[in-house]
């Protein structure tokens, strides 16, 4: 089971300045707590509050779907190209970096078990798209493009330039090399994919894409590479009835918004750090970064009053940047609360050899190098104590699909949570659609001329 420390938070251990009286905020806020996460509970099922995402453990039809689309095309592809952008990526991308095996596309065939490479294209960048292109097969490449809304230029384009090429290449037999996951009623992903026969999963309404990682735009990637959904959705399932909890002093999820909120409002800790021990786990913090940032960030309430909101996440990894952020976040403003994330248990255990006898690194041998990623943790942690820095330390028993899907669940709740805490709606974006506006203006796309006025003026 996933737990979180927040001892390091207390105004007993760093000092009134910075710390909060815990237990005092949790009886003054239990009720307010407990309200939030009835009405979550109560409007998860209502359509239109965005709250789908919190059932998706229940939606026994797309997972069954999933599990029998990659059995049916298990041994038939050597890679799967992931084409997404942001939350239709990142997702994906967090878990499966967690989940298989290190340099998992380094490995060959009977050490991936006959499981294919996996690649995520989520950026325009066109050399690392042409890098790929040249080094893949397409004859032995499965494309699933992922966009819920259908016309995300990032994504489309990059499948418009895969489709072509794999048209040419393989004629008729490109479709079944093809999977789209997108909206079931409306889009141009979902036209081209009915129109031209391509095997089609649907992201469920009221899922946005940040908090869409348990739904196909994440579970299809998952099962394709081999990993165990019913495991993920168990921990999915597992986590949300333990959420479900109307107590704070029970709800882990509730602790960690209502700590980040009173941080911000009492003591101006407007910057969240993510720092995973784990390499593993380096992009949970990605993820985590759009997560935070797309849902609190807002301009409105709601109701419409201007605040101009907001927790400003930052990723960073130990132990590799003690050496490089841990400075600032010792010396600089202290204006951040920082989450650690540790493993109590690692896949393996690496030991240090007793080859040297020098002063500086003789000490090392005989241990483990887990020993030593844990007494950086430690180290690193005391430290900020001596400068009253807050923080909070979440712990998972091990790397795997269970306990990964626990940490991702709680996240999101723990955002929810935040969003109600803020008063605001933590399910929309309006900044980011303005910014695509601007993007289809500057590409020419019909119905957005005067945006492109608009554009030129200000870029002149």
């Amino acid at each position: 089971m996933i737990k979180l420390n927040y001892r390091n938070i207390k105004d007993s251990v760093i000092g009134c300045e910075n710390g909060l009286n815990i237990d005092e905020m949790f009886l003054q806020y239990k009720d307010r707590i407990a309200e939030i996460i009835t009405s979550l509970n109560e409007r998860r099922s209502q359509a239109g509050e965005g709250l789908e995402w919190m059932n998706l453990g229940d939606h026994e039809q797309t997972i069954w779907y999933v599990k029998e689309f990659a059995s049916m095309i298990r041994n038939r592809f050597d890679n799967v190209i992931i084409l997404g952008i942001g939350g239709s990526a990142l997702g994906g991308l967090a878990v499966t970096e967690a989940l298989l095996k290190p340099y998992w596309n380094l490995l060959d065939n009977e050490q991936r078990n006959n499981f294919p490479k996996i690649f995520f294209l989520d950026n325009i960048d066109p050399d690392s798209m042409n890098g790929l292109l040249q080094v893949i097969d397409l004859k032995k490449t499965l494309v699933n493009v992922i966009t819920k809304s259908g016309d995300t230029a990032e994504t489309m384009s990059q499948f418009m330039i895969l489709k072509d090429l794999m048209q040419k290449e393989l004629g008729d037999d490109y479709r079944k090399h093809i999977v789209a996951t997108t909206d079931k009623k409306m889009g141009v992903l979902n036209h081209i994919a009915n129109q031209e026969g391509y095997k089609i999963f649907y992201v469920p309404d009221d899922v946005g894409g940040r908090f869409s990682v348990f739904s196909a735009v994440g579970l299809v990637p998952f099962a394709v590479v081999g990993l165990d959904i019913d495991k993920i959705i168990s921990g999915v399932k597992d986590m949300d009835l333990a959420l479900q909890n109307t107590d704070i002093y029970e709800n882990i999820s509730a602790q960690g918004a209502l700590i980040h909120y009173l941080m911000d409002i009492y003591k101006g800790k407007k910057i969240s750090v993510m720092m995973p021990y784990s390499s593993r786990l380096k992009y949970i913090s990605d993820w985590f970064v759009q997560l935070w940032a797309e849902s609190l960030g807002k301009e409105l309430n709601n109701n419409f009053e201007r605040v101009n909101v907001g927790l400003t996440p930052i990723k960073a990894l130990g132990a590799t940047d003690e050496h490089s952020q841990m400075q600032l976040f010792n010396e600089g403003p202290n204006d951040k609360l920082i989450t650690f994330i540790r493993i109590n248990n690692f896949d393996t255990v690496l030991e240090i050899p007793k080859i040297f006898e020098y002063t500086g690194i003789g000490y090392l041998g005989g241990k483990t190098i887990n020993d030593l990623l844990n007494a950086e943790a430690d180290s690193t942690q005391v430290t900020l104590l001596d400068y009253s820095r807050p923080s909070l330390t979440i712990s998972i028993d091990s790397i795997d699909e269970y306990n990964i899907a626990q940490l991702l669940y709680m996240l999101e709740v723990q955002t929810a949570i935040t969003g109600e805490l803020y008063e605001i709606n933590a399910y929309n974006q309006p900044s980011v659609e303005q910014s695509k506006n601007y993007t289809y203006a500057l590409m020419g796309r019909a119905g957005y001329e005067g945006s492109a006025d608009i554009l030129r003026e200000k870029l002149s």
